[in-house]
């Protein structure tokens, strides 16, 4: 197949390939439960496949709502892996003992399983039932040996449960991954965490981390963690919001956004239905809030801050959604630390201010 060039490199494309969904949680951002009107066909699927792997797409990961519920989810995955492309899906794992067969020959690179607590708070938030389907779903996978990754959406309604779930999970031979509820959809913002809750399960997280990736458990944060502490041992390697970057998502009537996260239509970029996917992705205007990001871009939280070029301001998800407007990341680990704890400035930091200072005396 001919591949396409671009000056940004498509790591990962994640397809919500129904809305169609067989619960009703909570928390849900995308207020998930029947299928659009006009989903992508079959063979629409297949035609964005090809557009994905002529962008060089490594990993396309099927989502939905609940995808299992789509009739021809194996036909889409079956394509993916045709067409060279890993293989990830994410599942509330109640459909999974009918499908695990076909799983396994797809020879999916991990399976994401929503976990949002133990049996009684994880059952309220979206199902009664689904806590004991999640685990008959791990022990299913891990029998074929599939990778999985819990995933736990963080509110102040399960905030307490992230002891009693590491050790739950520490048993199971999985992954863990923590992303913090943001208030759209179906999620209250009474349930948002604070600054203190963030900064709290931020320690959690770093205490858990291990090395060896996938011999043991590691506990990882999602794009919302993370952005320069002074104190945590993690996240300073973090280069600003991946989306249109180096990850893309696809709605299942086929728009495209750069993270579907940002639950906007205003950062839809075009439908497959009316240009290709890989003009889109290499279209110069797309995606400008973060391949045409400029200093002066960053929101009031994050403008006076030295690293704010190399962040740009954080996760644009949360950004959007707590402040409204982009590069403006309301959890920041550093000015947490900071502006509650009068964590001292690096001299690294110092030398940077005073570099810019400078700058600013000269240009003036």
């Amino acid at each position: 197949m001919i591949t396409h060039q671009t000056n940004f490199n498509l790591d990962c494309a994640i397809w919500e390939i129904t809305l169609a969904c067989n619960m009703n949680c909570k928390h849900c951002g995308s207020s998930a439960g029947s299928a659009r009107a006009r989903e992508l066909s079959t063979q629409e699927s297949y035609t964005l496949c090809e557009g994905l792997a002529a962008a060089n797409c490594q990993t396309v990961c099927l989502m939905g709502g609940e995808p299992f519920l789509r009739e021809d989810w194996d036909l889409i995955a079956g394509c993916v892996k045709d067409l060279g492309m890993n293989l990830a899906f994410v599942s509330n794992g109640i459909l999974i003992p009918k499908v695990i067969d076909k799983i396994a020959r797809l020879d999916a690179n991990v399976v994401g399983l929503s976990l949002d607590g133990m049996k009684n708070v994880h059952d309220s938030i979206r199902k009664e039932g689904s806590f004991d389907a999640v685990m008959r779903a791990i022990e299913l996978l891990r029998q074929k040996d599939i990778q999985v990754t819990i995933i736990t959406t963080l509110t102040k309604t399960n905030f307490h449960e992230l002891l009693p779930l590491r050790e739950l999970l520490s048993t199971k031979g999985v992954n863990w991954q923590i992303q913090v509820g943001s208030p759209i959809g179906n999620c209250d913002q009474s349930v948002i965490i604070n600054d203190e809750d963030y900064y709290a399960s931020a320690m959690f997280i770093s205490s858990n981390q291990i090395k060896n990736k996938f011999s043991h458990m590691p506990v990882v944060g999602a794009h919302c963690y993370g952005f320069y502490s002074h104190l945590l041992p993690f996240g300073r390697k973090w280069t600003g919001c991946t989306a249109g970057i180096s990850t893309i998502g696809i709605t299942s009537d086929g728009s495209i956004v750069g993270c579907l996260s940002m639950g906007n239509n205003q950062f839809f970029e075009g439908n497959v239905r009316d240009r290709n996917f890989i003009d889109i992705w290499e279209d110069p205007n797309s995606f400008t809030y973060n391949r045409k990001f400029a200093r002066q871009d960053l929101g009031e939280l994050c403008r006076d801050c030295v690293y704010g070029k190399i962040c740009k301001g954080g996760c644009n998800s949360l950004s959007q959604h707590m402040t409204a407007r982009l590069h403006n990341f309301p959890f920041c680990l550093k000015r947490i630390e900071e502006e509650k704890f009068h964590a001292k400035i690096p001299l690294r930091e110092k030398l940077a201010k005073k570099r810019n200072t400078h700058s600013k005396e000269v240009i003036q």
